[in-house]
């Protein structure tokens, strides 16, 4: 840092992923000072080696699928195999337009980027290589790492998102520890790729988090895409050789690929930082916040991966631009967690937002929950794209729609809709008279609200 780098901000922020210069951003529209310490890159896990590089690859393999299946439409395609190092420098020349663009908007909001690693000192102060800053407001924003479990070591053949991010040859066979959103991706991808595919998930369904029907649903698709999965087993250990991996689970049952993922999730980048030293309440070394996600100490608050609930870059980005409006002074609503989207980018997709039947009937009661799946065969882009999967909804019985669960190619684009549905509490009867443009696959939003509302057409009563 050069001498003239002010020591002092209105708004003191650790971390620049997705949280972190989303707060960043807008308490400089706001009109505040702000700092921003990042060790690594501004952009943090999404950016660098999380959703932008995992959706490239899953790009490449969507296209890699187009070709294989050329010329059951008539066009004469073959698939004949993937260049990695082509596919890698595809991948890295999107980051870095990306990183380019945000280094770009940070210089023009004049954000001050303080470079280095940072630890919490005070109540309102960061120790960056032996340099003390303070702010008004602190932000803590120091994202997730890839998680292993207690005593599986990475390193050579078994690997996390990260290294398998970082590969330059598609393995023959990989094992896959961990059926939740970055397991399926992963799985979704080499199997596109070329390569066998087996996941092993401790859990009794793929995609656990989801309501059932779209776990079972992914789970028929990849069936019939040839993926392998063993439900409901836990890993116990794996060996590795110069040939592969041996991995044992706890019913004596081995299983032999080139590589082990593990996808286990993520856990809370909050280790060594000061956190504990300055009074932070933690659990499981993520930090508790109030709904308004301030910590409870002095004007400390905290956003994204670190706070518990969904790691999810859009919740983080969110978050940061909550937090910066709520120093300034804007009092603004505070996020409704079940109202967040998810999308999980394998083949065939996935997306949700709002309650899974099974919570809204603890919510609701279950004589108060009526719940209609409309199927994709109905619906005429569908059919061109050649993909399966239904919408499925979940109302309150005379009341708003509060869950939307879908599955097919490409339903996360009509991700959009189903958040305004289910955030503005509308019914089915209010959804029904809007027009969906014919054809496209939002037309299936339409048709299944029209079901749901006692009018189907494009449905069998």
């Amino acid at each position: 840092m050069s001498e003239s780098t002010p020591r002092s901000f209105d708004v003191l922020i650790l971390g620049g992923g997705s949280g972190g210069y989303a707060a960043a951003l807008r308490a400089s529209q706001l009109g505040l000072t702000v700092g921003l310490v990042e060790e690594s890159k501004v952009g943090g896990t999404c950016l660098h080696n999380g959703c932008i590089p995992t959706k490239a690859l899953l790009h490449a393999a969507e296209v890699a699928d187009h070709a294989a299946h050329g010329p059951s439409i008539g066009v004469a395609t073959t698939f004949t195999g993937v260049d990695m190092n082509a596919v890698n420098s595809y991948k890295q020349g999107v980051i870095d337009r990306l990183y380019k663009g945000l280094q770009g908007l940070i210089k023009s909001r004049k954000v001050t980027m303080i470079d280095g690693h940072g630890t919490l000192v005070g109540p309102d102060a960061i120790e960056v290589r032996g340099e003390r800053y303070t702010g008004k407001n602190i932000v803590l924003a120091t994202g997730s790492y890839a998680r292993s479990l207690p005593g599986l070591e990475i390193g050579g053949r078994v690997i996390t998102s990260d290294q398998a991010l970082e590969m330059d040859v598609v393995p023959k066979s990989a094992i896959v520890l961990g059926g939740g959103v970055i397991g399926v991706e992963f799985a979704s991808v080499w199997k596109s790729f070329g390569a066998e595919v087996e996941i092993i998930e401790a859990l009794p369904h793929l995609a656990p988090n989801e309501d059932e029907a779209l776990s079972k649903g992914l789970e028929r698709a990849f069936r019939k895409r040839g993926i392998g999965f063993t439900l409901g087993k836990r890993f116990q250990s794996v060996t590795q050789s110069d040939a592969g991996v041996t991995v044992t689970l706890e019913d004596g049952t081995t299983k032999e690929a080139e590589v082990l993922l593990v996808a286990v999730g993520r856990g809370p980048r909050t280790a060594s930082l000061g956190y504990e030293a300055q009074g932070l309440n933690m659990d499981r070394g993520f930090v508790l916040t109030d709904e308004r996600l301030h910590t409870g100490v002095g004007n400390i608050w905290a956003v994204g991966d670190i706070v518990p609930g969904l790691q999810l870059a859009h919740r983080g980005f969110q978050q940061g631009i909550f937090v910066a409006e709520q120093i300034a002074g804007l009092s603004p609503q505070p996020i409704v967690e079940s109202n967040i989207p998810h999308v999980t980018y394998c083949e065939p997709e996935l997306a949700s937002v709002g309650l899974t039947e099974a919570k809204a009937k603890e919510q609701y009661g279950a004589e108060n929950v009526k719940a209609l799946e409309y199927n994709l065969g109905g619906n005429g882009k569908s059919q061109i794209l050649g993909t399966q999967g239904f919408i499925k909804l979940v109302r309150v019985v005379d009341g708003p729609v509060v869950g939307v669960h879908m599955i097919g190619s490409r339903v996360g684009e009509q991700i959009g809709e189903a958040q305004l549905i289910v955030s503005w509490d509308a019914h089915p009867e209010d959804v029904a008279p809007l027009i969906h443009a014919h054809p496209t696959q939002n037309e299936a939003m339409g048709e299944a609200h029209l079901a749901l509302a006692g009018k189907p057409l494009h449905a069998h009563d």
